[in-house]
């Protein structure tokens, strides 16, 4: 609201100083052969004119040609304005302006050749107004248009956030229904690690941007209860390198990485399953790699370890647009992720 009325104020501002200075420069000029007051009045009568018809034409008649897109419709009603207005400038100007100049006979009759000119510098004027108006409507309709678009890049972005980790949450839920069941001491743990989960997709991932720290807090969450459920021995590595501290990513960007090496490369049924994960942060880059070797049941079923990478692809090239690059390395053995991401 308050932008917009900056805006309207803008363009009053614009519309009041091109007459102000277009009036001043015009009795300046006509000061030395009229004086000031009969500049004035030369300079201001058919001005008084030229405002009616610009005005009358920019808020009332213009906006038919925008609206109906009729010029057969706005052509009419053009006319139908310049007429009356051109004959009452003529006969006001033959009345005052007789009496300014020594010039009689101008004023004392009315030729084609002085309707022309008379018409000429209306139309000069109200072409003049008319563009700026066009010119505000341009860049009024871009900006809603712009603002549509991001509003569907939100939406598509919320979209995209809202297909992460449902499997994850109806498993752990699963896993700690069995732990309260069975007394584990594991349970209250879980409980914790969950809700901090939850609070982290609550309230954070909404964002545009979060701190690092918070994210890898998520991501050691995510590893911790994915350790319980699990029930099993694994190696997983996880250092990290860089001053994490003051950086902002984009929320849940990392974690789908970290979901799909625990998906397809760690399982209670298999032993010697690992995940090698590395965060580097350095020259305002953010260097992440996930790898996991394949369990046994991908490989003889010849499924794809990639969990969806259209959906990841969609959210990098909406929140990092030509500023990551994200490589893919899948064997018959391991799949590996090398992703880049240009933070400022």
């Amino acid at each position: 609201m308050l932008r917009q009325s900056i805006f309207k104020y803008r363009v009053l501002l614009l519309h009041v100083s091109f007459w102000v200075l277009y009036f001043s420069y015009r009795v300046y000029d006509l000061y030395d052969y009229l004086g000031l007051k009969k500049g004035a009045i030369y300079t201001g009568l058919p001005m008084f004119f030229n405002v009616i018809v610009c005005y009358v034409h920019y808020f009332f008649i213009l906006p038919v040609l925008f609206r109906d897109k009729q010029w057969k419709k706005y052509a009419r009603w053009l006319i139908i304005l310049l007429l009356p207005i051109i004959t009452l400038r003529i006969l006001a100007e033959n009345q005052i302006f007789i009496h300014l100049t020594s010039n009689e006979n101008y004023y004392n009759t009315v030729k084609l050749t002085r309707m022309v000119s008379t018409v000429w510098d209306t139309l000069s004027f109200l072409l003049f107004t008319g563009m700026i108006r066009f010119v505000l409507d341009w860049f009024e309709l871009e900006n809603k248009k712009n603002q549509l678009e991001n509003e569907k890049l939100v939406a598509e972005l919320n979209y995209l956030k809202s297909q992460i980790n449902p499997h994850f949450l109806f498993n752990t839920l699963h896993n700690l229904n069995y732990l309260v069941y069975a007394g584990s001491a594991n349970a209250t743990e879980v409980i914790i690690k969950l809700s901090n989960i939850m609070r982290y997709m609550i309230y954070d991932a909404g964002k545009e941007q979060v701190l690092l720290p918070s994210e890898i807090e998520y991501m050691n969450d995510y590893i911790h209860l994915e350790s319980i459920r699990l029930n099993q021995v694994f190696q997983l590595d996880f250092p990290i390198h860089g001053a994490i501290d003051q950086v902002k990513i984009a929320p849940l960007m990392l974690i789908p990485f970290l979901e799909n090496a625990f998906k397809h490369g760690v399982s209670d049924q298999e032993t010697n399953c690992w995940i090698k994960i590395k965060l580097v942060i350095e020259n305002d880059q953010l260097h992440y790699h996930v790898s996991n070797k394949k369990l046994k049941m991908i490989i003889q079923n010849k499924l794809k370890s990639g969990f969806g990478l259209s959906n990841v692809k969609k959210r990098l090239a909406l929140s990092y647009p030509d500023k990551h690059t994200l490589e893919v390395i899948d064997t018959d053995e391991i799949y590996q992720i090398d992703l880049t991401l240009q933070l400022k």
